[in-house]
């Protein structure tokens, strides 16, 4: 991936604010899909899932190698998400497994 270069801290900035926003709008919708998995999943270990984990790390490491990206830092970044997903994940679990339930 090529970066502009830019000629002061205000355009660095502005760079990375439009980046930012790109990033939200995309944890927004892999959060949908997230909260959609959690339909199809019968246990909280399947939530969990830790092989399914370390095969997205697996993945994201080749891709930062791929595109230029530090590989730990994107490592770091997928684990900290990942794990705040999977606390979504199982709330959204518990909620379908209440209303299923009739609660």
């Amino acid at each position: 991936m090529m970066t502009a270069t830019c000629e002061s801290l205000e355009e660095v900035r502005t760079q990375i604010d439009r980046l930012d926003r790109q990033i939200v709008a995309l944890v927004a919708e892999r959060g949908g899909y997230v909260k959609q998995a959690a339909k199809f999943k019968k246990t909280t270990d399947d939530v969990k899932a830790p092989q399914r984990v370390e095969q997205v790390i697996a993945k994201v490491k080749s891709l930062a190698g791929e595109l230029g990206a530090n590989p730990d830092v994107t490592e770091r970044v997928y684990r900290a998400m990942i794990a705040a997903f999977i606390e979504a994940e199982m709330a959204e679990h518990a909620r379908l497994a209440g209303s299923a339930s009739g609660d």
